[in-house]
């Protein structure tokens, strides 16, 4: 492809992690058993949550979009670079860079405010308990979580569409573990400054606000806690929000820390260990802090495992 004198690239080179081969195969092997944890672990989850009734709440809801997007944006990466990482020539063709950029992005976006949305519904049942099913009905959490959906969706959309409009000319490596936005907005042969806006405004939109949605909800939910009398009351409105409130840490700050100021954006190095802690650890971290830190989840999880051992007991007698 071409127009004047510039030279367009069909396909992008991503430089990965590493070159020594021995370092790649120990990494293929570590990141394969991380991303068949992260799937079965989203899976299982979803699964209790569909099998067992009392379950069957908005919270839990709302978590299992959270496990659906979770899983989709590891497999939006990790998939492609575990084949990257046995192999030399590490291609990967235009459209494919553009959806990769979009799928990720896109779920990325929706996370973000589908915790929002988990926050606000944290509030309700800590500061409103009484109205907290008139409120939290089914019509209002169906209505969030297309929110969610829709609204990182297009913004998604809108930023691969002015991205991989940018002429890439003959810049076709990019240093990254995947056709990350920033990295391939440093690719362009022209001057990226109303890109980099989009990007902070982007961020404020989807990122900050839902992150100060987050802190207000929360404000309110730790004022409410410290009026209770008792102390075991205290603890029981805590545990309703710590599993939360951890997954909230680690998906807003290594956000903020990416994305939230482009032009004094940290090293490459850096960039690429963060991308790797949110597109591999934190999907699979999230089940694993609902199912240690909540009650209900582990009570479900024992539940099913009796009546697995139950049928079990039975099948060999």
């Amino acid at each position: 492809m071409g127009m004047g004198n510039q030279t367009y690239v069909r396909e992008f080179i991503l430089l990965g992690l590493s070159s020594d081969w021995d370092t790649r195969v120990s990494l293929f092997v570590l990141f394969l058993i991380i991303y068949m944890v992260t799937v079965l672990g989203n899976f299982f989850i979803v699964l209790l949550i569909r099998l067992d009734s009392r379950l069957h709440t908005p919270m839990y809801f709302f978590l299992t979009n959270l496990s659906l997007v979770d899983v989709s944006y590891a497999t939006s990466i990790v998939p492609q670079m575990l084949v990257h990482l046995l192999i030399e020539h590490k291609a990967i063709p235009f459209v494919s860079c553009a959806a990769q950029l979009f799928f990720s992005l896109g779920l990325g976006g929706i996370e973000f405010v589908l915790l929002a949305v988990m926050a606000y519904d944290r509030y309700v049942a800590v500061c409103d308990p009484l109205r907290y099913s008139v409120i939290m009905h089914g019509g209002l959490c169906t209505r969030l979580a297309i929110t969610s959906w829709v609204s990182g969706s297009l913004n998604s959309l809108m930023q691969t569409i002015i991205t991989f409009q940018l002429p890439m000319c003959t810049n076709k490596y990019i240093d990254h573990i995947s056709c990350e936005l920033l990295a391939v907005v440093r690719l362009a042969c022209v001057d990226t400054s109303s890109n980099e806006i989009a990007i902070m405004v982007s961020s404020i939109v989807l990122l900050m606000t839902p992150f100060c949605l987050v802190l207000l909800s929360y404000i309110q939910i730790i004022s409410t806690i410290l009026k209770i009398q008792s102390r075991e009351g205290r603890k029981k409105a805590f545990h309703t929000c710590a599993s939360h409130l951890t997954v909230v840490v680690l998906c807003y700050g290594m956000a903020i820390f990416t994305y939230i100021q482009p032009r004094s954006s940290p090293s490459i190095l850096q960039e690429k260990l963060t991308s790797l802690f949110y597109a591999i650890l934190t999907p699979m971290l999230n089940p694993m802090i609902y199912s240690v830190r909540n009650k209900e989840v582990k009570g479900a999880w024992q539940k099913l495992l009796g009546q697995l051992s139950g049928l079990t007991s039975k099948l060999a007698t």
